[in-house]
């Protein structure tokens, strides 16, 4: 009998261990235009159910805030506001983005910028129609963007955009924003150990258990020599002109615009960004892919804790043109 207890006991707590050990939960939704994807490790399905939906309500509750194709968010009716001489109380989450955004502005002598939402629009029907906007409407287009008009008060968190028929567009960095408030909330939920992918800006919280970090492809491998990585606690972004576009007369367009002139880029340049948040992987992977491997590897050079990869589109082939880390 004697023999049998210690048997059952050591059964109980060998059940005991394997149920205390976290197993890998993959959740995904549709928000802000694209799949999110959670990877997380939890102790049962109701921790990691729970959770996920708070870190999926989150992300519904920013899209509400930040983007730009709802009608009644906070940053369109910010936008509505342009050229009324009015400053306007925000969030502290679209406070939050567009002032990053605006640093990054300035930073990058506007190879970053979120006021050019009526540029965006104008070759978002370019792609549809494949056809080129004409430069009359471009050109109207491009008087209502610049990110030095938009004004900040800290004081009372309002925001002034000062020219009318202004639109900002959030694209660059909203998901990378999202992400780092998820993976916040799934923390705060007691599932430390997670992965956010927000269609394809990845933020990365402590490593699965057993592991130095998740396993990642940077760049999704468009390169021989791009490696793959082990990465925890940071996040990675990858931005280019490769894969979506619009041909116009043999010339390729991109669906990204380089702020400073309205037009699409043509460098078939693919840039993947590894930095401490989401936020900043995000906008750095956009504001790289205008500046280009040159400028941009040389701005990295002056950053903290951000490594870059360039790769540049040449005929049918990809060639990795810089590999860059930036400063500790």
């Amino acid at each position: 009998m004697r023999l049998l207890v210690q048997i059952c006991s050591l059964l109980w707590m060998a059940h005991g261990l394997e149920s205390a050990h976290p197993k890998r939960f993959v959740f995904i939704e549709k928000h802000m235009g694209a799949d999110f994807r959670i990877v997380l490790h939890a102790k049962d399905a109701k921790l990691a159910r729970t959770a996920a939906k708070a870190a999926f309500d989150e992300v519904e509750r920013l899209n509400a805030i930040l983007s730009d194709y709802e009608a009644e968010s906070e940053l369109s009716l910010l936008s509505a506001s342009s050229g009324t001489g009015k400053s306007v109380p925000v969030s502290k989450d679209l406070w939050t983005v567009l002032y990053a955004s605006h640093n990054l502005s300035k930073k990058t002598a506007g190879a970053f910028d979120v006021t050019i939402g009526p540029c965006v629009r104008l070759w978002r029907i370019a792609r549809f129609r494949k056809t080129l906007p004409s430069m009359e409407k471009l050109t109207r287009a491009r008087k209502a963007t610049g990110f030095r008009e938009v004004s900040f008060f800290p004081k009372q968190r309002n925001v002034r955009l000062e020219r009318p028929n202004m639109v900002l567009d959030l694209g660059g960095i909203a998901k990378g924003y999202a992400a780092d408030q998820m993976l916040s909330v799934l923390k705060k939920n007691g599932v430390p150990s997670a992965l956010v992918d927000a269609g394809g800006d990845l933020t990365l919280g402590a490593p699965p258990p057993g592991k130095k970090g998740w396993r990642i492809e940077i760049g999704g491998r468009k390169h021989p020599d791009l490696p793959i990585m082990e990465l925890a606690h940071c996040a990675v972004a990858t931005s280019g002109d490769v894969e979506q576009f619009v041909e116009v007369e043999g010339k390729r367009y991109s669906h990204l615009i380089d702020p400073r002139t309205g037009v699409g880029l043509t460098t078939r340049l693919q840039v993947t960004v590894v930095a401490p948040s989401g936020m900043q992987a995000d906008s750095l992977a956009s504001a790289l892919t205008v500046l280009g491997p040159g400028k941009g590897a040389g701005f990295v050079g002056t950053l903290s804790g951000v490594e870059a990869f360039f790769v540049q589109r040449q005929g049918d082939t990809s060639v990795l043109t810089v590999t860059n880390v930036g400063k500790d």
